[in-house]
């Protein structure tokens, strides 16, 4: 066996594979850390955590109201931040909903105070019909 120094790459150029070699999709959908090489080089392994964000989901609406615009990711982060804000609101005042109620349970109805409650106006209206329509769509195909 060579020694250790002989086989680490400069680390410079450690974990930059290209594009196209990092996206190799993987068993069961979950990222898991890359093994070691089969020469016997010992890799460090990549301990990067997985951030759950709404970045596809905020992209995927930008793409449907405006096709041909783009966003930077600083202004993905402060949408980021909004949607999290506003679950945190609703979840919040939809729990002290269900425990004055004396419910275990959070369902569409306290979702739906929860909104009327913490949206403006028009705002409101908008997402409940939303809600009341997503909800309805769902209900259906589970029949």
């Amino acid at each position: 066996m060579a020694p250790k120094s002989a086989e680490k790459k400069p680390v410079s150029t450690a974990g930059k594979a290209p594009a196209s070699a990092t996206k190799q999709p993987q068993e069961g959908g979950k990222k898991t850390a890359k093994a070691p090489k089969a020469d016997g080089g010992d890799k460090k392994k990549s301990n990067k955590s997985r951030k759950e964000t709404y970045s596809s989901y905020i992209y995927k609406v930008l793409k449907q109201v405006h096709p041909d615009t783009g966003i930077s990711n600083k202004a993905m982060s402060v949408l980021n931040s909004f949607v999290n804000d506003l679950f945190e609101r609703v979840a919040s005042e939809a729990s002290k909903l269900a425990s004055y109620n004396k419910k275990s349970t959070i369902s569409s109805r306290e979702i739906q105070t929860s909104v009327r409650l913490i949206l403006p106006g028009e705002l409101s209206k908008h997402a409940i019909s939303e809600g009341t329509k997503s909800v309805t769509k769902f209900s259906s195909s589970k029949a």
